[in-house]
């Protein structure tokens, strides 16, 4: 397919605010592609190159894209900068200078004098996407330069519709309304003409988070032996399991009969991969280093902020495997645990050595999905420990968590006032027998945060997704920022819950309208679903999650989600999740019930 086809598809997502009809414009596209284009279609339309796991990112900021544009049609940059702040979207500015600019200029570039003259290449979506994969990862001296003028070069080589498109994608300001799950159904869709097989896809989805790799053998092979035996693969991360949100023992034991419970720590969740065959054999554009890989929950690679972990393969009896793990910041001159913000000071690019003596690492094994070959996330519960009893050495940096096994809630009661007394979250209580199902589905895992006792609270937080602010008054007007608005995912649309201005330190101020800076845009998102009562001054990208606790839950006429956080407050930034990762409006009802005491 030419991606001039693919760009008018891409006009059609855009232009389209219907859920399902955008599934079936997917649909219908997914028909007219090659098996071979596939995988590539699908990360494009999605406005990237790769799934996070790999790694691949243009580090080309707005004000670059603007000077490729600039060079691309041959203009003054200062007019490119100008047209830019009228259009607030680098994909308008290209369409605008692809169609306006004349052709006095002798300076412009053959490429663009050859597209303004109706010249311009027919290229294949293949030919698109491997050129722009090629920019993505050009590095060393004087690399800037190079991705410069080849993003140049292919800009003024398409149509000013695909030039819209592309020009958006190296900043991530391509989102049209929609994510993987979309994809997933869309396969469905294709195959079907409904959504029936859209469950069996997002089994082997959560399992091989890839979405392109499914797309293209779905395409090849179809649905029913395309996700047969999808099996963990080292080197490519699995989706986590998450827990459950109560907080009555007995309604735990009730669910889940014989139980673990364990502590509940604040860190940062690793799943950590190792393969023995590549200690020493690292391929840096694969990730490995030492052999080992490290995903956090938003399938991120942090292997290279963790030096720790070059030595996992000295404490682990196993050649290959994929263990579940909670890093917890160490004081190395108190020997306690640090809280969650200062351990995330860990995820860093710099100073990564000095980070590392400052707050160095222990990693809280409490889980094994695969060991030599073996995949072990349909074994039980109980016998996974086991095996991970045997893999994990008894050293200082991995340490296999403590289990206590019960069918009694008083256990229970126990363990967590234990536990919160020696400066922890409380407790996980997990089903005996459980398999390791990726997401938060069944009665399997429940975390308990807050005891039974504590009546007219939330039992738990609520991970928000940022989607504006408004301007500050008085002492705020300094902080750039006054009130943000935050919603929760209801599948791909995102709706608000609460607007916060109480609770934040003036550095967090700061920080939040630092972090937005970069994500503002004119238009509010399609997907976007908001009052007029609370629009704020500034739309942002769904980019920032930040974790909000409020003292209740209410029933409100005026947020979108038809729920509302009452005295909402900031507890931190959540660096280690995506929007996609947020709270969903389903666990906000769940927890409004339990609010209630409706279990």
């Amino acid at each position: 397919m030419k991606f001039s086809a693919l760009s008018k598809y891409l006009e059609k997502l855009e232009k389209t605010p219907s859920r399902i009809e955008i599934t079936k414009i997917l649909a219908e596209l997914y028909d007219n592609t090659s098996i071979d284009e596939t995988d590539k279609a699908t990360y494009l339309i999605l406005g990237y190159l790769a799934p996070s796991y790999r790694g691949i990112v243009f580090n080309l900021a707005e004000r670059m894209m603007v000077r490729i544009l600039a060079k691309a049609y041959g203009v003054k940059i200062e007019n490119a900068i100008k047209l830019y702040k009228q259009k607030g979207d680098l994909g308008e500015v290209a369409v605008e200078l692809a169609r306006t600019k004349k052709l006095k200029n002798k300076k412009i570039p053959l490429e663009s004098r050859r597209f303004l003259t109706g010249q311009a290449k027919s290229l294949s979506i293949t030919e698109v996407y491997e050129r722009l994969t090629k920019i993505a990862l050009e590095e060393g001296e004087k690399s800037q330069e190079r991705k410069i003028n080849e993003m140049a070069k292919l800009l003024a080589e398409l149509d000013s519709l695909s030039a819209r498109y592309v020009a958006r994608i190296p900043v991530g300001r391509l989102r049209l309304g929609f994510s993987d799950k979309t994809i997933l159904d869309a396969l469905s869709w294709m195959e079907m003409g409904d959504k029936s097989k859209s469950k069996k896809i997002e089994e082997a989805y959560v399992i091989l988070p890839d979405v392109g790799i499914l797309a293209k053998n779905i395409k090849g092979y179809g649905i029913d032996k395309a996700v047969k035996n999808i099996k963990p693969i080292v080197g490519i991360p699995v989706l986590p399991m998450l827990a459950q949100r109560l907080k009555s023992p007995n309604e735990m034991i009730n669910k889940m009969g014989k139980v673990f419970v364990e502590p509940k720590f604040d860190g940062l969740r690793v799943l950590i991969h190792f393969n023995r065959s590549k200690v020493r054999k690292e391929d840096k554009k694969e990730g490995w280093v030492e052999g080992v890989k490290a995903y956090t929950r938003n399938l991120i690679n942090v292997v290279d902020m963790f030096s720790e972990l070059k030595d996992v393969g000295k404490h682990v009896a196993a050649d290959e495997l994929i263990i579940d793990t909670e890093a917890i910041g160490m004081d190395p001159d108190l020997k306690r645990m640090v809280d969650f913000q200062t351990t995330m000071q860990r995820r860093r690019k710099y100073d990564i050595a000095e980070k590392a003596i400052s707050i160095p690492l222990r990693f809280q094994v409490f889980d094994i999905m695969y060991k030599d070959g073996e995949n072990l996330m349909s074994e039980p519960y109980h016998k996974r420990r086991e095996i991970l009893k045997k893999t994990i050495k008894d050293t200082k940096l991995l340490i296999v968590d403590t289990a206590i096994i019960t069918e009694d809630q008083e256990v229970i009661n126990r363990e967590y006032r234990e536990k919160i007394k020696t400066g922890l979250e409380g407790v996980m209580v997990k089903k005996y027998d459980t398999e390791y199902i990726p997401g938060r589905t069944g009665w399997r895992w429940v975390k308990m945060k807050q005891e039974e006792s504590a009546q007219g609270k939330l039992s738990d937080t609520v991970d928000c997704i940022v989607m504006g602010y408004t301007q500050g008054k008085g002492k705020r007007a300094s902080f750039g920022l006054g009130q943000f608005l935050v919603g929760i995912r209801d599948n791909d649309e995102v709706k608000t819950v609460t607007k916060v201005g109480t609770g934040l330190t003036d550095e967090q101020f700061r920080e939040l309208k630092k972090r937005l800076k970069d994500l503002e845009i004119k238009e509010k998102p399609k997907n976007y679903i908001v009052n007029k009562l609370l629009e704020p001054d500034f739309w942002v990208m769904p980019e920032v999650v930040v974790e909000i606790a409020a003292d209740e839950i209410t029933n409100s006429p005026t947020h979108s989600a038809g729920l509302a956080l009452r005295f909402p407050r900031l507890v931190k930034f959540r660096d280690d999740k995506n929007a996609e990762d947020a709270t969903t409006a389903a666990e906000v009802k769940r927890l409004y019930k339990l609010q209630k005491g409706d279990n």
